[in-house]
């Protein structure tokens, strides 16, 4: 019987005999090495036995794996691994199929430390570069099998730590075996990016292990391997996942694990791609504006965090679509702060503190993107934003009225962040008229805050050196038309009694930038005025202005103009400015900053009265200019400084948003008389038009209470009584024009006294035919 196995064993094929020749008698004794060359060089000198030689070495391991022969099975794919390495170069093909065969009966088996060997021989097999095309290959199972190993729930901890870390490299053996080989399995197609993305996720969550072989530091290298290798067309399929896998765990909220796994998703892919990860957020917000405001801000800091990483600005043709979708954000929530309920249905409640944070998430947001851009981009988004804004009697009131005014706020705050991070050369660039008009009409809202903002933001754009904070003397120049502008809206808001401590220490900061970006002598002068007439302002018992208002006026022109005086006039006007604070000082105190600001006001009991050792001189400080190079201005004080009143201000002096209606009707229908016979004497005069078209003037106090009136009026009277009104005020001025044509027609009176028969109307003659030529 031994001699005849010994035959039987003879007559088998030679790379039988070599491949049986590899195993030892005891396993434990590791690759016979000699026979293992013999059998590479017999490979490499005939190629054509390769796969007769892979396939008979898959079937010895399969044998060995049945007989729980394992270290048999070690010794099989260790000899298949020297195989690939030496024959890739001719003829890998005809041993891969063979190889992931084996692979697949290792990974199938129940055995961990099987895992580990089948995982590691696939690494050493997707680190070969193949030098000829594969077509047949498929990699589904190892993408599924890897993916699984990911989110092994072994009992054991260290086991399980080594099984997803082989899950891990396996995962990163695909990618780099099929990513940039066209013929194989296109990886990035969603359904192997489904399996992959959340089980790198679900192990880069996991921070517990700080050792190099722990899942989430070697996940983060696979992480960023993978999307390093993503294409333009493969960062959606890349991103989508993503997204899926942090709404399905609710990984918006809480600790910001959302906003470290796109820190390296932005640092990993190709910078101009960056803009593609932009839109699936913005487009994953919008798709969640119907989710609680915890969701929502978890998404936009996500978002700004991107923006803060992508310095480079390739938000790209994407800019208005951001600032368009995250202004969208904020005049949702305003509407869900309101109604309490973030869906349409009123099931799902919301607090106004949780959208209060959103809020200030979605305007952080704005001013990170914003930062990232170019000036030129940054000019467009500021108009962009003011477009956006109701403006009094230009926009649409927003819904409610309170609606309206948080929007205006909302939208304010967003331009602050742009304007706060804005810089230009050109103040005429920062402040166009397209931009500058709207915005100064918000200086004369009643609303605190509203005004309060607008100083901010004007600071901001003036303030090119950052010298709000330690001011240093800077020598430019702005359009004089600007200039004034910036002047009357100053003193005008200085005219509101709803004025607080916030808005006067804005006012100083924005008069200090305003005299150290822009002073030259004509500029100092006028501002001198502005000061003097702010100072007349306060000692006025006519404007209805509280004792804390008229001491804040008063403590403003105080502190500007002490400022102003360091900045290039002669010595003398700040000596007298100085006399004049200590002078207040001494007997005063109410009428200088430290005293009217504080947390407590010191304000005087009774009327304010201000003696003369306490204001400001007009004479003194054209002395203190004389014979200086301010002389050539000195008689511009000899005309006191007094705004003129324009459209703009009638148009934006509102009391909310919600008072946005129709300006042509805000008379009563006890204010619609019927039209009076003019004598017939009459002339017809340029007045006489003027006086029949317009309505008479009346004082501000009347004409304010009237709006208030019309404000409420449309709020609150039903339809039918509003159209009735329309129609009262039609024919009203449909009386008034048939008294200027009734002037037009009638004829002049006749010099007998007598009155003369009506001629005709000049529109009904008949003319000759010759008369036409």
């Amino acid at each position: 019987c031994v001699g005849l196995c010994g035959c039987c064993w003879a007559l088998r094929p030679r790379y039988k005999r070599l491949v049986d020749n590899i195993f030892p008698e005891d396993p434990e004794e590791g690759l016979v090495k000699a026979n293992m060359e013999k059998l590479t060089f017999f490979a490499l000198s005939a190629p054509e036995k390769l796969d007769r030689i892979a396939a008979y070495l898959s079937e010895r391991l399969t044998r060995e794996l049945n007989r729980h022969r394992y270290g048999y099975v070690c010794i099989a794919m260790e000899a298949m691994e020297q195989l690939l390495l030496a024959c890739h170069c001719q003829s890998i093909n005809l041993l891969v199929e063979s190889f992931l065969s084996m692979l697949r009966l290792l990974l199938e088996a129940d055995k961990p430390h099987l895992y580990i060997l089948a995982t590691n021989s696939f690494v050493k097999f997707a680190n070969i570069e193949e030098d000829t095309p594969s077509y047949h290959r498929s990699y589904d199972f190892f993408v599924s099998r890897f993916s699984e190993m990911c989110h092994s729930e072994h009992e054991d901890l260290y086991i399980q730590n080594k099984i997803r870390v082989s899950g891990i490299r396996g995962l990163q053996g695909v990618v780099r075996k099929t990513v940039d080989d066209e013929l194989q399995v296109n990886i990035w197609e969603p359904r192997h990016m489904e399996k992959i993305v959340p089980a790198l996720l679900v192990n880069l969550q996991q921070h517990i292990n700080t050792n190099s072989d722990s899942p989430a530091e070697q996940t983060e290298v696979c992480f960023r391997e993978l999307l390093s290798r993503a294409a333009y067309g493969h960062i959606t399929n890349a991103i989508r996942p993503v997204l899926m896998h942090l709404d399905i765990h609710s990984l918006w909220e809480g600790p910001s694990f959302a906003v470290q796994c796109f820190q390296i998703i932005m640092y990993s892919i190709q910078s101009q791609h960056s803009h593609l990860v932009i839109q699936q957020l913005l487009g994953h917000l919008d798709a969640n504006s119907r989710s609680p405001a915890s969701v929502r801000a978890g998404i936009i800091e996500v978002l700004s965090e991107a923006a803060v990483i992508e310095a480079s600005g390739s938000v790209g043709p994407t800019v208005l679509e951001v600032f368009n979708t995250l202004l969208r954000q904020l005049r949702q929530s305003v509407d869900y702060q309101l109604t309490g309920y973030y869906d349409n249905a009123a099931k799902h409640k919301t607090t106004s503190d949780e959208e209060k944070t959103l809020q200030d998430a979605v305007i952080k947001t704005i001013g990170s993107f914003a930062n990232t851009l170019p000036v030129y981009q940054r000019s467009e988004v500021m108009l962009f934003i003011m477009g956006k804004i109701p403006v009094p009697g230009i926009y649409p009131a927003l819904g409610s009225p309170n609606s309206g005014r948080m929007i205006q706020v909302m939208l304010l705050k967003s331009l602050l962040q742009v304007s706060e991070h804005y810089e230009s050369t050109n103040l005429l660039t920062a402040l166009p008229s397209s931009f500058l008009e709207p915005l100064l009409s918000f200086t004369l809202m009643e609303e605190p805050e509203i005004r309060l903002l607008v100083l901010s933001i004007l600071t901001s754009l003036i303030d090119r050196h950052h010298n709000a904070a330690s001011p240093t003397q800077m020598h430019q120049f702005l359009d004089v038309q600007h200039a004034q502008r910036l002047y009357r809206h100053v003193y005008l808001t200085c005219k509101e009694e709803s004025s607080g401590k916030g808005h006067y220490q804005a006012l100083i900061t924005l008069l200090a930038v305003l005299s150290i970006e822009l002073v030259n002598n004509e500029v100092l002068v006028d501002l001198i005025r502005l000061v003097l007439a702010l100072q007349e302002l306060a000692l006025s018992s006519h404007e209805g202005l509280s004792t804390f208002n008229r001491c804040g006026v008063h403590a403003v022109c105080a502190t500007f103009l002490y400022l102003l005086s360091q900045l290039g006039p002669p010595p003398e006007l700040q000596q007298h400015v100085t006399q004049v604070i200590e002078n207040r000082q001494k007997n005063a105190p109410h009428l200088l900053p430290d005293s009217v600001f504080s947390e407590e006001p010191r304000l005087p009991e009774g009327e304010l009265m201000a003696d003369k050792a306490f204001l400001l001189d007009q004479s003194k400080i054209c002395e203190a200019l004389t014979g200086s190079s301010y002389s050539v201005h000195i008689e511009c004080f000899n005309t006191p400084y007094t705004p003129q009143l324009t459209d703009e201000d009638r148009l934006s002096k509102r009391k909310s948003i919600g008072d946005i209606i129709s300006l042509q009707i805000d008379m009563g229908p006890d204010q619609c008389p019927d039209a009076q016979q003019v004598p017939s004497t009459e002339q017809i005069t340029f007045e006489t038009l003027k006086n029949t078209i317009e309505d008479s003037g009346s004082l501000e106090e009347e004409e304010r209470r009237r709006r208030m009136q019309v404000m409420e009026r449309f709020q609150t009277a039903p339809f039918e009584e509003i159209a009735a009104h329309c129609g009262a005020r039609t024919s009203l001025l449909q009386s008034k024009l048939d008294q200027v044509f009734d002037l037009i027609v009638r004829p002049p009176p006749s010099p007998s006294g007598h009155p003369s028969h009506r001629s005709t109307p000049l529109y009904e003659m008949k003319f000759p035919d010759l008369s036409v030529y």
